[in-house]
């Protein structure tokens, strides 16, 4: 197990995982997300070759659709 920062909070994750196997434990809609990985944001097509070490820090944020109608 590797200590890493995910939003800001402590997780314990099994080494040798990648972004996007953390996105899905997480059950993350992958394509609203988007992932910051040490200060950098990491393009999707780069998730599964980036892996988390003790330490890292990663930021993940979710896009969120919606509006009303009516507006203007």
């Amino acid at each position: 197990m590797i200590a890493i920062v995910l939003n800001g909070e402590a997780k314990e994750i099994a080494a040798g995982q990648s972004i996007l196997d953390l996105v899905l434990s997480l059950n993350l809609p992958s394509d609203r997300l988007a992932v910051e990985h040490n200060l950098k944001i990491v393009k999707r097509d780069q998730w599964n070759g980036q892996r988390l070490q003790d330490g890292d820090k990663v930021e993940i944020v979710q896009f969120v659709g919606g509006g009303s109608a009516g507006i203007g």
